[in-house]
């Protein structure tokens, strides 16, 4: 608990894990409008990226297009047109006609006013003629469009549903109605009113309904010759598109229907039409066997079909000129209203910003009667939540683990699988699942978890340039800083080459020079050597005083480890001789050093304690290359090979067998070679060579005369080597005392 606790407390991946996806649920909580706005532009892409659906062919529309204007002349209409379009549709048994136009002034007559004007004068002047008083009546019911309009509807065999709006506040409409006048014009509109309220629960709560300052209606000639009306308001989001519908607005104490549900209402000939109140607000509307949903506030998220023209398009110039076939609007719903640019009854919705308004009441329409609805209830908030936080759990769980590429890699793939599941909910179960703030959570938790990699990575290459700076070559610290999890206690089984190089008798020098003096020389030598060591990649492992051990394939991966250590001790023997000359140029005494090389397998990895360790190599392989640099001594040769790394580089380099031995603290005896040089080289005695690896095949086969015929002969071409006359010695020695029979040419050492 504790260790939690503070883990919380510092900057590390479980608190920018927990602290960031509780910001980003807070965020959530409070919708900021940027990020609001992000996720209505997400909803409009799944819709086309779902494409057009077919809509419903029991609904069509009977449009004032351009067309319709160029024939009919400009908008408004005399409204005896209007009275020929019902006429027409009523006559071709249209079921619903739904006006997504307002009739909110009398229309402009000037025959009207001229008769009006006649008949006044003709009053003035008492006339008393009883015909002519007659002829004017006439004429002017002839002449009032708007009484041959409602004598259409009142007159149609099909259901006419009249529309008007609503506006919304008295701020926004500019001045004061009295409260009489708002009054009538709801009495004139009670038919707009939902039949039925059911408040299921006792504290059912009306307050979250969109409320209106007071109803635009039509003239009240015409309200009282049709079967219903309904406003045709729309609420736009945020960015001015149209996504949802208020399928309820409350004016006064009056909760009004839209012209969508009065449409449906009369289309399936008036079913039960109930609107649902609970305590948390608007339950729904049941109309008959269909369930419309809507939010707590009453609106219905629209489904939109396609763009533009998704739904059947009739030219009203056509229909009242005759010019459609008879029965293509039997058991029709026709919807009349504007689509043409300047009448402007244009509304910004998912599919296209130019969209006419009375498709849109179409599409709620075919919504309503396919029940082919799209549903964002209040608990969908709750797994919004959930996405949200298991998101961010997973981003931070997983990114820590993953290097860039992995990391990158990860993060498009739940993006894009966060993008099509909720997609797939969306087009298959019309579900709208928030996409923005759990796509806002893996990003803001990808960047913050990446920043601190890269910061910690900082931290942990300064932490490795200062353990192995001093150890290994530049390019062994660049590849330790590809892994900085190696930088650890512990080790790791690896088969790697080893080498020991030791100063002769140093001891012996050491007494006849100053502190000053060793140090000096030392530190020239030391340096010197490191360098060698760093040229061929190795790794630096200790000093112990004037000795090296050095270890070529960690952490630096080196295929040809055993050919960089030989290279290294070549090299080494090349320095020295420059260095050499240099102090006996400076007066002082020369240097000879050992070398031991060793190949197998060792334990490598950062050894000590959780407070201090260090890099290095362990096991029996590490231990025979300082036992083979300590037997130089025996065959006074400068840098012996095991039997493993001469099998690795026996094709690059020169080696001479000198022995098949047993060193102190090993039972197994290993065959040891002395390292000469490189093959092809100038200078390099490959024919000695050849002949003391002759020599040593005979000296087995216990041949004691020809193998000392032979190192002889050696022994007098090249007095330096040693080794010649210590097989000549043995050969002697084994001539008067022969080996047991079972001897296999083992030389036992006693000494390091």
């Amino acid at each position: 608990m504790n260790r939690t606790v503070r883990s919380l407390t510092t900057i590390n991946p479980l608190s920018i894990t927990v602290y960031l996806t509780v910001l980003i649920v807070v965020v959530f909580f409070i919708g900021p409008s940027f990020l609001e706005f992000v996720e209505l532009k997400t909803l409009d892409l799944r819709f086309k990226s779902r494409g057009v659906i077919q809509s419903n062919d029991s609904i069509v529309l009977a449009v004032i297009d351009e067309k319709s204007l160029d024939k009919e002349g400009r908008w408004p209409w005399p409204r005896s047109k209007i009275a020929q379009l019902v006429d027409y549709l009523s006559d071709d048994e249209a079921k619903v006609i739904g006006f997504d136009i307002g009739f909110l002034e009398p229309d402009e007559n000037n025959n009207l006013s001229f008769i009006q004007q006649l008949e006044s004068k003709v009053g003035s002047l008492r006339l008393n003629n009883k015909e002519l008083e007659r002829f004017l009546s006439e004429s002017k019911m002839l002449a009032d469009n708007d009484r041959i309009l409602a004598h259409s509807i009142k007159q149609s065999k099909a259901k006419v549903i009249l529309g008007y709006f609503l506006h919304m506040d008295q701020k926004s409409l500019g001045y004061e109605i009295e409260s009489q006048v708002i009054d009538n014009r709801i009495a004139q509109i009670s038919k707009s009113k939902y039949p039925i309220i059911q408040f299921p629960e006792e504290d059912a709560n009306i307050g979250l309904l969109i409320d209106a300052y007071s109803p635009e209606v039509d003239l009240p000639i015409l309200n009282q010759s049709a079967d219903s009306s309904g406003y045709f308001n729309m609420i736009p989001d945020l960015d001015g598109a149209v996504r949802w519908i208020p399928l309820m607005i409350r004016c006064r104490q009056e909760i009004l229907s839209p012209l969508s549900i009065q449409c449906v209402w009369q289309y399936l000939d008036r079913p039960s039409l109930i609107l649902k109140i609970a305590s948390y607000g608007v339950e729904g509307i049941q109309m008959g066997d269909i369930s419309i949903p809507t939010d707590e506030t009453g609106q219905m998220m629209i489904n939109y079909l396609g763009p533009p023209k998704t739904f059947i398009h009739y030219p009203i110039t056509d229909i009242i000129n005759d010019r459609i076939p008879k029965g293509t609007f039997k058991d029709k719903m026709v919807l009349v209203g504007a689509t043409a640019l300047g009448i402007y009854d244009i509304r910004n919705t998912p599919f296209s910003p130019v969209y006419p308004g009375v498709e849109v009441h179409a599409t709620i329409i075919d919504n309503i009667l396919g029940q082919n609805f799209l549903i964002r209830p209040d608990w969908i908030k709750i797994l919004d939540l959930l996405a949200i936080i298991l998101m961010g759990v997973i981003t931070g769980l997983v990114i820590p683990q993953l290097n860039a590429v992995k990391g990158i890699l990860f993060a498009i793939c739940v993006f894009i699988a966060h993008i099509l599941l909720s997609r797939l909910f969306f087009v298959n179960y019309g579900i709208w699942f928030n996409i923005t703030y759990p796509l806002a959570a893996l990003i803001v938790l990808y960047v913050s978890h990446t920043i601190y990699k890269y910061m910690t990575e900082e931290r942990e290459r300064k932490k490795i340039k200062g353990a192995f700076t001093y150890y290994v070559s530049s390019s062994v610290v660049n590849e330790m800083l590809k892994h900085p999890e190696k930088l650890k206690l512990g080790g790791e089984r690896k088969e790697l080459t080893v080498l020991f190089s030791d100063i002769k008798d140093f001891t012996t020098i050491a007494e006849g020079l100053t502190p000053e003096e060793l140090v000096n020389l030392l530190n020239q030598y030391l340096t010197v050597m490191t360098d060698v060591v760093f040229k061929y990649d190795g790794t630096l492992d200790k000093y112990i005083g004037d000795a090296i051990m050095a270890v070529y394939g960690a952490p630096l991966d080196l295929p040809d480890h055993p050919f960089k250590a030989c290279q290294s001790a070549l090299e080494m023997i090349k320095k020295l001789k420059r260095l050499n000359e240099k102090w006996i140029g400076e007066g002082r005494q020369a240097f000879d050093i050992r070398i031991g090389i060793n190949t197998g397998p060792m334990m490598v990895g950062n050894m000590g304690s959780k407070q201090r360790f260090d890099f290095t190599a362990m096991g029996d392989s590490v231990n025979l290359g300082s036992r083979l640099e300590g037997a130089n001594k025996s065959y006074k040769t400068s840098i012996m090979i095991g039997e493993l790394t001469y099998e690795r580089v026996k094709d690059e380099f020169v080696c001479m067998e000198l022995d098949s031995v047993k060193v102190k603290g090993k039972k197994q005896p290993v065959k040891i070679y002395s390292l000469v040089g490189v093959k092809d080289l100038p200078g390099i005695p490959e024919a000695i060579v050849n002949q003391f690896n002759e020599g040593v095949t005979v000296y087995k086969e216990r041949k004691w005369d020809e193998a000392i015929q032979i190192f002889e002969n050696i022994a007098a071409v090249d007095p330096d080597l040693y080794a010649a006359q210590l097989y000549v010695e043995r050969c002697n020695n084994f001539k008067k005392s022969p080996p047991p029979p079972d001897w296999d040419g083992v030389y036992v050492m006693t000494s390091k």
